[in-house]
């Protein structure tokens, strides 16, 4: 079998997968990645350049497409490369989010094409407007989302196959394509990612942090909004005031991933950071960075206490490998986390905004915890039954490329997810929760406020 994957930042989603099927007699694999993608041991990597781009002269509503056609065409030059060489491929797997599969199915009709179905934004019921303290775009901003939908639309009319992590990543597509789409987690190496009593993770002052120390631990890819990070910083005053002795360890780079950009000459960590630093121990505050694989997971080892925070948005691999790593996980009371976490069975939730709540979680978890060693126990178990990537996802996922369609009842029914609530509902930090029913009965005014700026905008047209 021959398998070509597309990604520009290989292997990501892919790493499980390509290890599992290296070992396969009779199993060529060739990668097609962009400048950051990765080698790995028995897959031919195919690098393209993309070069700067001024899109200025592009409609706005535009911009991205034409960006995504752009990385399309080096795509297509690879993939010219490699049809050239006599390689044609038996299965095809692409992630669509970055135009990359536009000219797959031109270039191999016949191929089996899979597309990794991450994510696919809307207005209602995900990040957009999560957050009331980050203005809601307006009417073109709202146009402009929905194009960000354009290449995995086409995607998804070219593929035979979608694949998406989790139950509520999977139900973000429209309706009449979920279908087509298999929810199967890439899934966490359980072997690597362990409890280790023994662990000791060495910070930058030198100082040695173990089991024995209270150590609260934040990992985003980026430290920004999205991932809660100003939620935890604005809790951390009052954590360190009631625990002396604890130190915090925050995994993260000072970027941006998603949502909105910070202040010009800022960093989402900086603007946080400065609010709050006046009223913190910053002798017991460590911001790690971007740090190698090892050194995150000795972070997961000490853990006493783990924070996840996150908008209606992917669930990051972190969270799954905190608990893989026997954390004890303090997470958000947002979808993507209730998906996985049932609250006091195997993990903690708090609402998103709760600022105090968090602070009394994480506090309670550091005054005694030896009372939460059955819920770090059943984490663990959890992430072992049901993410495994050697015994679960990756046999689940290879069965996926065989010549047979799979059957969909099935795998409708594999996710090991508890169903979450229908939707998450946007509230202000200070507001007690409400029934979905109330938040249901507060779209129509805002549907409306819609609708009045189409009528604005017509009328100035008209001008």
């Amino acid at each position: 079998m021959k398998l070509l994957f597309v990604h520009n930042n290989f292997p990501a989603q892919y790493r499980n997968l390509a290890s599992a099927l290296a070992r396969e007699p009779g199993v060529e694999m060739v990668a097609i990645g962009a400048g950051s993608a990765q080698p790995m041991p028995s897959v031919r990597l195919l690098k393209y350049a993309l070069a700067n781009a001024d899109v200025s002269g592009t409609h706005p509503f535009a911009r991205r497409f034409d960006l995504e056609c752009r990385r399309a065409e080096q795509v297509l030059y690879s993939l010219s490369s490699l049809a050239a060489s006599g390689f044609k491929p038996d299965v095809i797997l692409a992630h669509p989010g970055w135009g990359e599969t536009l000219p797959l199915r031109m270039m191999f009709p016949r191929a089996k094409l899979i597309v990794y179905c991450e994510f696919f934004y809307g207005a209602e019921g995900r990040d957009l407007g999560f957050d009331p303290e980050f203005p809601e775009p307006g009417l073109d901003g709202h146009i402009g989302l929905q194009l960000k939908n354009a290449t995995t639309l086409l995607a998804l009319a070219d593929c035979d196959l979608g694949i998406s992590p989790t139950r509520w990543q999977h139900s973000t597509f429209p309706t009449h394509y979920q279908s087509k789409i298999e929810i199967v987690h890439e899934g966490v190496d359980t072997d690597l990612v362990r409890p280790d009593p023994q662990a000791r993770l060495q910070l930058p002052n030198g100082r040695l942090l173990t089991r024995a120390d209270e150590v609260i631990t934040f990992v985003a890819r980026n430290l920004e909004p999205l991932r809660g990070y100003h939620v935890f910083m604005r809790a951390l005053p009052e954590i360190l005031a009631r625990r002396p002795n604890a130190q915090v360890v925050i995994i993260g780079n000072d970027g941006l991933s998603y949502g909105l950009a910070p202040p010009p000459n800022t960093s989402w960590k900086s603007v946080f950071l400065k609010e709050v630093a006046s009223r913190l121990d910053l002798r017991r505050v460590h911001f790690l960075g971007r740090v190698p694989h090892r050194t995150f997971l000795d972070a997961l080892q000490v853990s006493s206490a783990h924070v996840y925070l996150t908008y209606p948005f992917v669930l990051s691999w972190s969270m799954l490998e905190a608990m893989s790593a026997g954390c004890l996980v303090i997470g958000s009371e947002t979808t993507p986390v209730q998906e996985v976490i049932r609250p006091d069975h195997n993990g903690l939730l708090v609402p998103f905004f709760a600022i105090d709540e968090l602070v009394e979680r994480v506090v309670e978890v550091l005054q005694g915890p030896a009372r939460f060693q059955g819920i770090r126990e059943a984490a663990r178990q959890h992430v072992v039954e049901h993410y495994d990537a050697a015994r679960v996802c990756v046999p689940r996922m290879r069965s996926l490329l065989g010549d047979e369609p799979p059957d969909p009842s099935p795998a409708r029914g594999y996710w090991p997810g508890f169903s979450p609530p229908v939707s998450n509902e946007r509230r202000s930090p200070s507001a007690p929760r409400k029934a979905n029913t109330q938040a249901a009965a507060r779209k129509a005014p805002k549907a409306k406020s819609i609708k009045a700026e189409s009528k604005r905008v017509a009328a100035r047209a008209g001008k």
